[in-house]
Order: C-alpha cells, then sequence, then structure tokens
C-alpha cells in the first residue's frame, strides 16, 4: 500500500487523465509543515476505504507522530462520527442530508465543511459473460425498484425481457447492491431510481468490493458500485437515459464531461469553525489530498482527479 502511494507521488507531473491533463499539471505540489501531531480519525464511506487509505498511509509517512485511525462503515456512519468527535475527517460518497446538517448545527451552531476531493462513476455491472450491451436509465429502475419512478412500463426480472435469446431468455435477474448505511446505495436510489423505493429480494452488501465480485460469481447477476472497483469477471454497462438516446459508457472523458448520467463527487466533511480555519493536523491533510500527489493517488485507484479550478475552490474552504 505504501509503495503504491510513493509510486503515485512519483509519477504524478506525468499522469495524463483525458478532459483535464492541462488543468492537472497546475495542480499545487504539496509542501509539508512543520510539528504536526495529533489522531487523525476517519469514520464513514467504504467506497472510499481504498483511497482514504492511501492518502492516510502516505500523510503518516511524512508526519511519523501522527497517529491514524480508519472505519469503513459506511457513508451513514460518518456525521454522527463527525458530530460526536469520534472522527475529524468524514468520507461521505454522497452529501450529507438535511436531518445530518441539522443534527450537525444544532450541536455547533455552525454547518460542517464540505469538501470535494475526487470524481466517481456507479456503474451498473454484469457478469462478463452477459451479452446485453446496455440499459436505459429507465430500465435500470425497473431492475432495481419497486416503484419504476422513471417510468418504464413493465418490471424486469427475466434477460429475456432485455431481447436476449437463447439459454439467457428464462434466467431470472440476481440483484446486489449495498446497505442502507451505504452513501452509494441512497445516491443510486435518488439518481438511478428517480427517488424511488428498492425491490424487496436484494442482496444487499456491505462494500462496494462486494457488489462486484458477487456478479463476477453469477453469470445472472447485476448490481451497482463504483467504477473504482472493476474486476476481470465484470462488465460495466453503458447507459443511456432514455430509449433512443445512445448509450454512454462510463469511461473518464463522459465522466469529465457529465455525459455518463451516474457521476458524482466525493466528499469529505469536517468540523470548522465559522470563519476560523482548519486546525492544523486536518488542514494539512486536506492540503495533501488537494495536491498533485494526492489527486495522483485516485488514478493509480480507479477513482478520478478533480481539475484545478475545482482544487482552487475547495482548498480555499480550509481558510
Amino acid at each position: 500500500m505504501l509503495r503504491r502511494f510513493f509510486h503515485a507521488l512519483l509519477i504524478a507531473t506525468c499522469l495524463s487523465i483525458p478532459g483535464v491533463h492541462a488543468d492537472n499539471q497546475r495542480l499545487p505540489t504539496y509542501v509539508p509543515a512543520l510539528n504536526i501531531t495529533g489522531t487523525l480519525s476517519s469514520v464513514g464511506s467504504d467506497t472510499m476505504v481504498h483511497i482514504i487509505s492511501y492518502w492516510v498511509v502516505g500523510f503518516k509517512r511524512i508526519y511519523p507522530g501522527v497517529q491514524t485511525r480508519i472505519l469503513q462503515a459506511g457513508s451513514g456512519t460518518a456525521p454522527p462520527a463527525l458530530i460526536e468527535g469520534s472522527s475529524n475527517i468524514a468520507p461521505m460518497s454522497r452529501q450529507m442530508n438535511a436531518k445530518e446538517l441539522q443534527a450537525f448545527e444544532a450541536k455547533f451552531g455552525y454547518r460542517p465543511t464540505e469538501i470535494r476531493v475526487a470524481l466517481d462513476a456507479l456503474a451498473v455491472y454484469v457478469n462478463k459473460n452477459n451479452p446485453l450491451q446496455g440499459m436505459t436509465l429507465p430500465q435500470v429502475d425497473a431492475v432495481f425498484s419497486s416503484t419504476r419512478k422513471c417510468g418504464y412500463d413493465e418490471d424486469l426480472r427475466r434477460w429475456g425481457q432485455f431481447g436476449i435469446e437463447g439459454d439467457w431468455k428464462e434466467r431470472n435477474l440476481s440483484l446486489y447492491g449495498r446497505n442502507l448505511l451505504s452513501g452509494t446505495n441512497a445516491f443510486f436510489a435518488e439518481h438511478a431510481l428517480c427517488k424511488g423505493k428498492y425491490k424487496d429480494g436484494i442482496n444487499m452488501l456491505a462494500s462496494s468490493h462486494d457488489v462486484v465480485l458477487a456478479v463476477s460469481g453469477n453469470s445472472s447477476g447485476i448490481g451497482y458500485s463504483s467504477v473504482g472497483y472493476t474486476v476481470g469477471g465484470v462488465r460495466s454497462l453503458p447507459i443511456a437515459l432514455k430509449p433512443g438516446d445512445p448509450f454512454i459508457p462510463a469511461i473518464p472523458e463522459n465522466v469529465y464531461s457529465g455525459r455518463y448520467p451516474l457521476t458524482r463527487y466525493l466528499y469529505i466533511y469536517v468540523n470548522k469553525p465559522s470563519k476560523q480555519p482548519l486546525p492544523p493536523l486536518e488542514k494539512e491533510f486536506m492540503k495533501m489530498v488537494l495536491s498533485d500527489q494526492g489527486q495522483a493517488t485516485l488514478k493509480n485507484n480507479g477513482f478520478l482527479a478533480l481539475d484545478a479550478k475545482t482544487v482552487q475552490e475547495e482548498l480555499a474552504k480550509l481558510e
């Protein structure tokens, strides 16, 4: 893990990401500060656990006196931990909802500071042997939801309903998704299910990695997870917004342009009092995350780096 992080540091200036390579070359280089100590505790998103781990390991290498702790039980655990003070960085794969923001503000008198740290896309995965070429967003909704709020006219439960013939025609879909603490679960419900309700019988798994592995091992499987968790036994389906539209694959240029419909930011929330800078420990960690070194780590782990304009906007929030 450590070796991969510092390999990313060495190649940061050489990386080229479609759509933002010119901007990425202008990201700030992290310059270590002096006398940073304390405990850096991260509680939150499972989707982000790998990149948080690389960032934390790299930060501890720079500052050996810093103690670290990482707990990845899902984005829903991040706001309570930040409110209770059991974490000082709260990674989330979705934005805090109104109830969570209100609970934080009720205790502190101000809202938490939201910092965008990466780009991501949710992919709809099928087994590598599945012949289906793509889905519309209403079809995705009809696969995973009981409400079909995106407008598809029938419930989709068999692969033959997509026009697949042969021994696929009567096969039932095996559905995999994330559990209720997951920010990915909440984001997918809002953006892929048109704020609808999930079907009963979906295999709700504890981690993004588990979803992709389950689909990899089940030829009839279909599930949703971050593109950062792609493995060899699955394919991500291109998605069209509606029937007749082109299918858009979840590749970097479509994510950066916003054409891919399930694109999202990943966030870290911190407790920063109004009109005050972040404490030095959290501030230096976030500066490293938003540097060319920290953003290069994303490329090595399947996520997408921020462009220079977004990085500058997020750095300004630390002051």
